[in-house]
């Protein structure tokens, strides 16, 4: 079992930066990728970032690449994303979450959420 823990959730203003943290614990850290979603009112969940075991490999959904970046600290177990030029459409409650590989967290196969952390960006 893995429990994960988002902070950093706020109110900004357009064009403002913002740093979500999620927090591991339980099991190994290391042995999960890790990964980014959103969730818009009246949308579905869609796919942010993801990062790989080691932190070496990244990938980022079309509408977020160059704005923000993912990271990790395996000594911390935390997964951040930096979030720059923020715009109204970024908006959403975010979630941290855990899966095998990258590609599981790109699929949605996932096997640890977190409970979400609210991101509004005001125009």
């Amino acid at each position: 079992q893995v429990q994960l823990v988002e902070s950093g959730g706020r109110l900004v203003q357009a064009g403002g930066s913002l740093r979500l943290s999620c927090a591991g614990s339980g099991r190994t850290f290391v042995d999960y990728a890790m990964g980014w979603f959103r969730q818009a009112p009246g949308k579905e969940r869609e796919f942010v970032a993801d990062i790989s075991w080691t932190g070496r490999t990244t990938y980022y959904a079309d509408s977020v690449k160059g704005r923000f970046t993912i990271s990790r600290d395996n000594a911390k177990a935390t997964v951040y994303l930096q979030m720059n030029s923020l715009k109204p459409e970024d908006t959403a409650v975010y979630y941290c979450a855990a899966a095998p590989s990258p590609v599981g967290i790109r699929t949605h196969a996932i096997d640890y959420w977190g409970q979400g952390t609210q991101v509004t960006v005001s125009s």
